[in-house]
């Protein structure tokens, strides 16, 4: 195996290819990408296989770092020039937006519940079964159907 150095010198211009491939030509996370692609493989290097083809080797790890790193730009969080409001804790949400709980008081009670439970509250069904009363089936059907009601009834936020 050649030392890891020549590795990079070698195999860096293509590594760099692969990585403005996946995230863009001039994307400036290409070189995170890179830089991050060259610590990996200098983990693994030690322990590789001698007769490992290093191009491909080294092709599949650009390819899933600049998804990492792609992946990890877009959950950064963006400044926001206005903060919005934020209710006062004892606040009656119903007065936030009266629309959405008035389609949300049309349903039925266990629909309503079912709804709750689960969006809201994140529960299983399996919890919201014994919590109404009724199997993990008929739970996850009343929540769907409540939630196709809403959507139906408050299109606010349809696709």
């Amino acid at each position: 195996m050649p030392p890891f150095e020549q590795v990079v010198a070698e195999y860096g211009p293509m590594v760099l290819r692969v990585c403005r491939a996946v995230l863009g030509p001039f994307d400036t996370a290409a070189d995170d990408a890179w830089s991050e692609t060259f610590l990996s493989a200098l983990r693994a290097y030690p322990d590789l296989d001698a007769n490992v083809n290093l191009e491909a080797w080294l092709v599949t790890i650009a390819h899933r770092r600049a998804i990492d790193v792609g992946r990890a730009r877009t959950r950064a969080p963006v400044p926001a020039d206005v903060l919005p409001e934020r209710p006062a804790p004892n606040s009656d949400p119903a007065g936030r937006d009266p629309d959405l709980w008035s389609a949300l008081a049309a349903l039925p009670t266990k629909q309503r519940q079912a709804v709750a439970y689960h969006y809201l509250a994140g529960l299983p069904h399996a919890e919201i079964a014994a919590l109404l009363g009724n199997s993990p089936a008929a739970a996850r059907r009343a929540a769907a159907d409540g939630l196709k009601t809403l959507r139906k009834l408050y299109p606010k936020d349809s696709p």
